[in-house]
C-alpha cells in the first residue's frame, strides 16, 4: 500500500479543448457613501445595472464648454445603502459554490484610493466583507466532511502529497510534541476583537449541494505585492515593526544581525503551466475562526501609510489564496481513496488592489512617491493587459499580452488564459474631487466587461455508488445494535406469567362408544384449563388493582409535584427575567468593550504612524541641524582663511608698492644725473671747439652719492653672476635677487632647457634641482626658482628666472607665491671704431685708438646706459654703443 501519493491540480488548457465555452468578466459597481451630506456628488445610480456620471460644477468636458453626462452599465450596481450580506450573495457566493465543486475563481477590488476597497474585501466588526463571509460559507458547507489534519500536505512545486490516516496521526503527534508549551484543552484561544464578530449568526450560509462522499481540506496563503516585489505575510520573520529599513529600490536592507528582513518571493510555473509563488507558506485550517486568526496575523504586517486622502492607505496589493483539496472515499465509505488521479485541487483568489492616486493630491514625499509610482505602474500594466486581451478576442489579432511587466498580472495569467470565473468589484467615491480619476476607472471597467474567460468544466465522477458514506454508517449501527440485543436470555429473567400457560388439550378421538378413558381425560384437561384461566384472571385483576393503586398514587404524587413544578416555574421565570436582563447588560458591555478595543487598536495604529513620522522628522531635523552646523563652521573657517589671505595680500602689496616707489624714485634720479652729465659734456665740447689751444679740462666733480636701493634696505647677494660688459644691461628698476642667503631653493629646470654655452651662468647654492616640482621637494625648501627660455624679438634666446616663496598651507600642503622675475639676454659683442683727434697720430689704415673724440656729432650720438645703483661716475669708466637707426 502506498503511503505517500502525489496529486496534481488538474487543469485543462483552453488551447487543448476544441470547443471552449467562454463567459465575460463580471464587473460590479459599488458606490461609497459621502463623508458629509452637503458635499457635492458626481455619481447617480439610475437602475440596478446603470450608473450616471456627471461632472462637477466648473469642470468642462465637452468641446463646446457644456456639461456632458455619461452612463455606464454593469452586471449590477450597488448603491450607498447596500449591505455586506447582499453584496456577498451576488458577487462572492457563486465563486465559493464553484470552489466547493472543484472550479477556480478570481475576485478583485479596483478603484481610487479611499473608495472603500479594503472595507468591501475585509469589512469591520459586525459588517464582515467578502473574505470572511467566503471562509464562513466554506466551513459551514464542508465542516462534517473534513479530513484529519496532515492527510493532505503541500510541497514546493504547487502539488500536494496524500498520506494515510496512520501517517497523519503520527505527524500530528510529532508536531504536538515539538510544541514547547502546550495549551490546555479547555482553554479557548483568544480571538482578536477586530474580527470577533465579523458575521452575525443569522447571516451565515452554506452551499446547497455538497459531495458527501468526499473528504476536504482547506489551505490558505496570504501575500502582498509591494514595489513590484512579492512578500509572504504569513512567514515568521524578525521584522522591525517600528520602522523597517528600505533602500532606494524599494527592497529591505539588513542593518544588523538581529533584524532579518523578509525575502522577496519569485513566481514559477508548475508542470501544468500554472503560475504560483515559490516558497510561499500555506497553512491548513479547520475552522473559520482559525482562518480569521491566520488572515489577521498577516493583515497586521501589510504595508499601510497615512496620506492626505486616506488615514490607512494600502501601499501594496494583497492576495489571499484559498485552496480546497478534495478526494473521494473508497467503496466502503470509510477511508479516502489512495488514487492520485481522483484528487482535485481548486483555488479562489481574493485580491485587494491598492488604489491609484496622484501625488499632488495625497501630498506624498520620499518613499510615498516611490510607492505611488509603483502602484500606478502596476495598475497601468493591468489595464494594458485587459485592453490587448479585448483586442485579440474582438479583432482576431494575436498580440502578445505583457503579463510579465508586473507581478500582479503575471500571477493571474492563468485565470485570463486558462479557465475559471473572474469577477471585479469597482469601488468609487462619488465626491467631486475624485471625478477625473473616477472617469478613468469607469472607462477601464467598461473595457473589462468585454473580455471573455474560459468557463470551468465539471469534475469527473469517480464511479462509486453515491451515498456510500451514510449507508455504510447506518448498516454498521444496525449491526452493532443487533449484536448488543441478540444475546442469550438470562434464566432468572423469565417472567412469572410465563408459568401460567394453558396446557394443550389431549387427543380426543372416539373410535369406540364404550371408551371411558378419552372423555374423562378431556374433561379433566378442560377443568384444569378452567382453573388456570380463573387463576390468571385473579392474578390479572390483582395486578390491575395494584396498578390502579399505583397509578392513583403516582397521579396524586404528580399532582403535588405539578403544584411544586408550577411554583418552581414561577421562580424560574423570575430568574430567567433576571438572567435575560443580565445577558443583555453583558452583551451591551461586551459590544462596548469590543468597540473600545477596536478604537484603542485604531488609536494605537495611528499613534504608531505618528510616532514613526515624528521619529523620521526628528532624524531629518537632526541631520539638517548637523549639516547647518557643519556649513556654519566651514563658513567661519573660510572667513578666517579669507581674512588671513586679505591681510597677507595687503601686506605683500604694501611692500611691493614701497619697492616700486623707491625704484621709480631712484630711476628718475639716475635719469636726471645722466642728463646733467650729458649737458656738462656738451658744454665742455662746445668750449673746446671755440678755444684754439684747448687746455686741459678741469677735473670733473664726483657724482653725489645717492643711496641706492640696496643701501637703503639690506639685500641678499644675488644668485646670478654680474652681467658681462658685452651684455645688455637689465632694467634699472630691477632689484638684486635675495636668493643668495641661507635659504634652500628648488631649482626647477625643465628637461627642454638649452645649454647656451656662456661662461657666466646663474648658480644657486644649496638647491635641489628637479625637472618637475613635487610635494616632497617643496616641503624641504623655502624658495622656488623656475628657469624659462624663450626667443626674444631680435632672434636671440632670452632666459627668465621666475622666483617665489614656498608657503605652508593650512591643509598641510605647500603653495608657491611668485615675487620676482629676472631676465637674462644673450648678445654678441662687436668693437665699433671710434674717431680720434688728428694730434694723436692716428694710423693711416683707419684703426683708431683710445683717446679723445673728434667731433660733437659723434659724441652726441653715443648714449650712456649705466646699471641702476652703480657707484661709477660717467668719467671714470663707461662703455658706449652707437644708437640704432631706424631703417
Amino acid at each position: 500500500m502506498n503511503r505517500h501519493v502525489k496529486c496534481k491540480t488538474r487543469k485543462l488548457h483552453p488551447k487543448r479543448l476544441p470547443n471552449v465555452q467562454k463567459d465575460p468578466v463580471g464587473v460590479y459597481l459599488r458606490v461609497r457613501p459621502l463623508s458629509t451630506e452637503d458635499e457635492e456628488c458626481c455619481i447617480e445610480v439610475i437602475s440596478s445595472t446603470t450608473a450616471q456620471l456627471h461632472p462637477p460644477e466648473g469642470f468642462k468636458v465637452n468641446r463646446n464648454g457644456e456639461y456632458k453626462e455619461m452612463q455606464y452599465s454593469f452586471k449590477k450596481v450597488f448603491g450607498v445603502s447596500v449591505s455586506q450580506m447582499e453584496l456577498f450573495e451576488h458577487v462572492a457566493k457563486p465563486l465559493v459554490d464553484d470552489l466547493i465543486h472543484g472550479k477556480n475563481g478570481l475576485l478583485f477590488t479596483y478603484g481610487v484610493t479611499g473608495s472603500g476597497k479594503t472595507f468591501t474585501m475585509t469589512g469591520c466588526p459586525g459588517q464582515g466583507g467578502l473574505l470572511p463571509r467566503s471562509l464562513d460559507m466554506i466551513f459551514n458547507s464542508i465542516g462534517p466532511y473534513q479530513a484529519k489534519r496532515y492527510v493532505f500536505k503541500t510541497d514546493d512545486k504547487n502539488c500536494m502529497d496524500l498520506q494515510c490516516e496512520v501517517d497523519a496521526l503520527l505527524e500530528r503527534q510529532r508536531r504536538d510534541n515539538n510544541i514547547s508549551v502546550p495549551k490546555a484543552p479547555s482553554t479557548r484561544p483568544r480571538i482578536d476583537p477586530e474580527i470577533g464578530d465579523m458575521i452575525n449568526s443569522e447571516e451565515t450560509c452554506k452551499a446547497e449541494v455538497v459531495d458527501e462522499d468526499s473528504s476536504y481540506s482547506v489551505f490558505i496563503s496570504y501575500i502582498e505585492v509591494y514595489n513590484n516585489y512579492i512578500y509572504d505575510l504569513l512567514e515568521e520573520t524578525q521584522e522591525d515593526t517600528v520602522k523597517p529599513k528600505w533602500n532606494g529600490g524599494g527592497t529591505p536592507v539588513r542593518q544588523n544581525t538581529e533584524f532579518i528582513p523578509p525575502q522577496s518571493k519569485v513566481l514559477r510555473e508548475d508542470q501544468n503551466r500554472t503560475m504560483y509563488v515559490a516558497g510561499c507558506m500555506e497553512v491548513e485550517v479547520k475552522s473559520a475562526e482559525e482562518a480569521f486568526q491566520v488572515f489577521w496575523r498577516g493583515q497586521k504586517k501589510r504595508k499601510v501609510a497615512n496620506t492626505r486622502l486616506n488615514r490607512e492607505s494600502s501601499r501594496s496589493h494583497s492576495v489571499f489564496i484559498i485552496k480546497l483539496a478534495q478526494v473521494p472515499l473508497d467503496a466502503d465509505g470509510d477511508n479516502i481513496l489512495q488514487d492520485k488521479n481522483q484528487v482535485s485541487v481548486s483555488q479562489l483568489c481574493l485580491v485587494d488592489l491598492a488604489g491609484s492616486e496622484r501625488t499632488g493630491r495625497t501630498g506624498a514625499e520620499g518613499t510615498r512617491i516611490r510607492e505611488a509610482g509603483n502602484i500606478n505602474q502596476s495598475l497601468l500594466n493591468l489595464r494594458t493587459c485587459i485592453e490587448i486581451l479585448r483586442e485579440n478576442q474582438m479583432c482576431g489579432t494575436n498580440k502578445m499580452v505583457p503579463y510579465r511587466d508586473s507581478k500582479v498580472t503575471h500571477l493571474f495569467k492563468n485565470y485570463f488564459d486558462g479557465e475559471g470565473k473572474v469577477r471585479m468589484v469597482v469601488c468609487v467615491n462619488p465626491k467631486a474631487d475624485d471625478y477625473e480619476e473616477t472617469l478613468l476607472v469607469m472607462r477601464f471597467a467598461e473595457v473589462t466587461q468585454e473580455v471573455q474567460v474560459a468557463r470551468p468544466v465539471d469534475r469527473p465522477i469517480c464511479g462509486f455508488t453515491p451515498g456510500r458514506r451514510y449507508r455504510n454508517q447506518a448498516f454498521k449501527e444496525e449491526l452493532s445494535h443487533k449484536l448488543e440485543c441478540g444475546g442469550p436470555r438470562d434464566k432468572d429473567g423469565i417472567s412469572a406469567l410465563s408459568n401460567l400457560v394453558l396446557p394443550p388439550l389431549p387427543t380426543s378421538e372416539l373410535m369406540d362408544p364404550h371408551d371411558d378413558i378419552t372423555l374423562p381425560r378431556l374433561i379433566e384437561a378442560l377443568q384444569k384449563r378452567e382453573r388456570i384461566r380463573h387463576d390468571m384472571i385473579e392474578e390479572y385483576n390483582k395486578a390491575a388493582n395494584m396498578m390502579s393503586i399505583l397509578i392513583q398514587e403516582l397521579d396524586s404524587n404528580l399532582t403535588s409535584k405539578d403544584h411544586l413544578i408550577q411554583e418552581q416555574n414561577g421562580r424560574l421565570l423570575e430568574k430567567d427575567k433576571v438572567i435575560q436582563s443580565n445577558k443583555a447588560e453583558i452583551e451591551r458591555l461586551e459590544k462596548k468593550n469590543k468597540n473600545q478595543e477596536h478604537k484603542m487598536d485604531y488609536l494605537q495604529k495611528t499613534t504608531k504612524i505618528y510616532e514613526d513620522d515624528k521619529r523620521t522628522m526628528k532624524q531629518e531635523l537632526e541631520s539638517t541641524g548637523q549639516r547647518l552646523q557643519r556649513e556654519l563652521s566651514e563658513r567661519r573657517r573660510m572667513e578666517q582663511h579669507m581674512h588671513g589671505m586679505v591681510s597677507d595680500t595687503q601686506h605683500k602689496w604694501e611692500k611691493e608698492c614701497e619697492r616700486r616707489v623707491n625704484a621709480m624714485r631712484l630711476e628718475m634720479e639716475n635719469k636726471l644725473w645722466v642728463k646733467d652729465e650729458k649737458l656738462k659734456q656738451l658744454k665742455a665740447i662746445v668750449t673746446e671747439s671755440k678755444t684754439p689751444g684747448r687746455p686741459d679740462p678741469p677735473p670733473r666733480q664726483p657724482r653725489p652719492q645717492i643711496p641706492s636701493r640696496e643701501e637703503r634696505r639690506p639685500a641678499k647677494r644675488s644668485i646670478s653672476p654680474p652681467v658681462l660688459p658685452t651684455t645688455t644691461p637689465v632694467r634699472p628698476l630691477h632689484r638684486r635677487s635675495r636668493s643668495a642667503g641661507g635659504e634652500k631653493w628648488v631649482d626647477h629646470k625643465p628637461s627642454s632647457s638649452l645649454d647656451l654655452g656662456t661662461v657666466l651662468q646663474p648658480v644657486i647654492p644649496n638647491a635641489i634641482q628637479v625637472s618637475a616640482p613635487n610635494e616632497k621637494a617643496l616641503s624641504k625648501c623655502d624658495k622656488y626658482v623656475l628657469t624659462h627660455q624663450e626667443v626674444a624679438s631680435d632672434g636671440e634666446i632670452q632666459t627668465k628666472l621666475i622666483k617665489g616663496d614656498v608657503i605652508k598651507t593650512r591643509g598641510g600642503g605647500q603653495a608657491v607665491q611668485f615675487t620676482d622675475i629676472e631676465t637674462l639676454k644673450q648678445q654678441l659683442t662687436t668693437n665699433t671704431s671710434r674717431k680720434r683727434k688728428s694730434s694723436e697720430g692716428a694710423a693711416a689704415s683707419g684703426d683708431q685708438k683710445d683717446g679723445s673724440w673728434t667731433d660733437v656729432e659723434t659724441r652726441c650720438s653715443v648714449a650712456l646706459e649705466m646699471k641702476a645703483g652703480s657707484k661709477m661716475a660717467p668719467g671714470y669708466e663707461h662703455h658706449g654703443m652707437s644708437k640704432r637707426r631706424k631703417p
